[in-house]
């Protein structure tokens, strides 16, 4: 079995809706370790008036990284997500793998750790919560060590515990 730490961000429609629906899917892939609060942050890399929730999983999964990513994939299309040509836009969900125990992964469709993770508090705050002792493998730091490094200035707002908390632990 292995550990992926996963990031679930929504900024279109019911955005706990949406988070709810991505973590009982994702349920389907493994068993759910642990999990952070969600936070409210700003969209990061372009501009946009709705604010997202974010928040971070682990999961203990017998699938590889590359069978995982594409059962991520499937999951956001059910929920509505629309793959669009520009990188950064407002979408119904979105969930990155940021790590996959310590692998270091560069392929065309599969970057492993996250290459920008460590650049952005909407990942690292929620990722603290569940895991600040994790080593970062390729940067050898922790995530609270890269945590307090991130150039990132943007608001990161605890709004609490998930609602859905009887999916997360059933």
């Amino acid at each position: 079995m292995s550990i992926a730490y996963l990031l679930l961000g929504t900024n279109l429609g019911n955005k706990e809706d949406n988070l709810r629906q991505a973590v009982k899917l994702l349920k389907k892939t493994g068993r759910l370790k642990k999990h952070s609060a969600i936070y409210e942050t700003e969209p990061w890399g372009f501009s946009d008036e709705r604010n997202f929730f974010n928040m971070a999983l682990s999961l203990e999964t017998e699938l590889n990284p590359f069978e995982l990513i594409a059962e991520i994939l499937k999951i956001e299309m059910s929920i509505g997500r629309k793959r669009q040509s520009k990188q950064w836009v407002a979408r119904e969900i979105d969930i990155d793998i940021i790590f996959y125990d310590d692998l270091i992964i560069k392929e065309e469709n599969l970057t492993i750790p996250h290459p920008h993770a460590k650049n952005r508090k909407f990942v690292l705050v929620p990722l603290k919560e569940i895991a600040g002792d994790f080593i970062h493998p390729v940067d050898g730091k922790s995530i609270s060590e890269l945590l307090k490094e991130c150039p990132d200035e943007s608001d990161v707002e605890m709004l609490g515990e998930p609602s859905f908390e009887s999916i997360i632990l059933n």
